[in-house]
């Protein structure tokens, strides 16, 4: 809003904001001039004129910044009712999976919440009922039905709180620039909140919102006690981007293991169908053949690096694929269990070494991305996590040995 050029004129804003400090009454008009009559005598008693109004100059309206979008949305999600909404995607949403667009436009909902939304067919994108993974394009329409928006806020968060999740994120990051954090996420950390979950790098990533409200967003996942590089994206665009890298297997991802046992075959290729058997909460993913319910290709290439005898072996992997588990799974199905796998090792009798913990023996090492704005790769390498460190030590295992999986198809 531009400042007025008079006092008038502001004195009129004044009065439609609820004032009426810049209008005249009927009592402040000046009398008329009357035109001249015979003089009358005077009347006893005689009207004293009021006293002229003095007013004072009305204070200059100040210019009130316009909202920003995040500000708009913010304030739309107080005001909502109830009812059914249809909500359009912007061009910045484009991509995004319906169950995070919903995380963005919602955020006080529960993710649960969203998730029992979508699974219950209530959500409908161009008249179309929609799952959580199916990705929106810009112009889509997007079917709300009543939303449970009276659900209990989370507790207001501290700026201490903010201050130490940020310093912790700080203390684990590999990379970071405008666009893009990596982190090398520790054992035992869930990426994402669940039942009984409630620290997870997902709500850490709170402390991080930026002027406008919004947060850094994950584009992929590890499994909880999987430690190593995971990519995080600080803008929504970088979140697109990077997410279309991914799926379109163009991110290049390596993973150390140590298995039980020696692959007869030192450098291969695992390719089967995975789909999950279990309950959502002890779910595990098993091998099933081509057009089983829930079957999805999965393909992973192996390279032996170093043995201990027999017994255990040094195993670098490239999966191609992103299936839950897929690692774990497939380690398995050759008969090479991760050491420390609670879901997947299942040899017999088989004893623990002395000195190695029976802790998931998985690290994500390594992941090369190309930069959302600039292209150019990023390259981005994590330490061995303490107990892998103590497994290496104890088996004479160095890690500046030379990586075969590095040359292994990318296909």
């Amino acid at each position: 809003m531009k400042k007025s050029g008079s006092g008038q004129k502001n004195g009129a804003r004044g009065g439609r904001a609820g004032s009426r400090q810049g209008f005249r009454s009927r009592e402040d008009k000046p009398a008329r001039k009357s035109a001249p009559t015979t003089q009358r005598a005077p009347k006893a008693v005689t009207k004293a004129r009021p006293a002229p109004v003095v007013r004072a100059k009305p204070a200059p309206v100040e210019a009130v910044p316009r909202p920003t979008k995040a500000q708009a949305r913010a304030e739309a999600q107080e005001t909502l009712a109830t009812g059914v909404q249809t909500l359009v995607v912007e061009p910045d949403e484009a991509d995004m999976r319906v169950d995070r667009f919903l995380v963005a436009r919602f955020p006080q909902l529960a993710f649960t919440h969203i998730q029992r939304i979508v699974r219950k067919g209530e959500l409908r994108v161009d008249g179309k009922r929609a799952q959580p993974n199916d990705r929106l394009t810009a112009g889509q329409k997007v079917r709300i039905p009543p939303l449970k928006l009276d659900q209990p806020r989370p507790a207001s968060r501290s700026a201490a709180k903010d201050q130490s999740e940020r310093d912790f994120l700080k203390s684990i990051t590999l990379y970071e620039d405008k666009d893009v954090l990596i982190i090398n996420k520790p054992m035992g950390l869930a990426v994402q909140g669940g039942s009984g979950t409630t620290r997870h790098v997902d709500g850490l990533l709170e402390s991080m919102r930026d002027a406008e409200g919004q947060k850094p967003r994950l584009v992929h996942r590890l499994d909880k006690d999987t430690a190593g590089c995971l990519v995080i994206a600080k803008t929504r665009f970088a979140a697109s981007t990077m997410a279309k890298s991914f799926r379109s297997r163009t991110t290049r991802k390596i993973y150390w293991a140590l298995v039980a046992g020696v692959p007869r075959v030192k450098q291969g290729r695992i390719s089967t169908y995975l789909a999950k058997e279990g309950e959502e909460g002890d779910s595990r993913m098993k091998v099933a053949r081509h057009g089983d319910e829930g079957a999805s290709h999965a393909l992973t290439y192996y390279a032996v690096v170093e043995t201990a005898g027999q017994k255990l072996a040094w195993v670098s992997l490239k999966p191609v694929t992103g299936r839950t588990h897929q690692l774990r799974a497939h380690t398995a199905h050759i008969g090479h269990p991760i050491v420390g796998d609670p879901k997947y090792f299942d040899i017999e009798n088989w004893e623990l070494p002395g000195g190695i913990q029976n802790k998931l023996h998985l690290l994500a090492r390594r992941i090369v991305i190309a930069h959302p704005r600039t292209g150019k790769p990023i390259d981005v390498t994590a330490p061995l996590p303490p107990h892998i460190q103590q497994s290496f030590n104890l088996l004479g295992f160095d890690t500046g040995r030379y990586d075969p999986i590095v040359d292994a198809p990318e296909e």
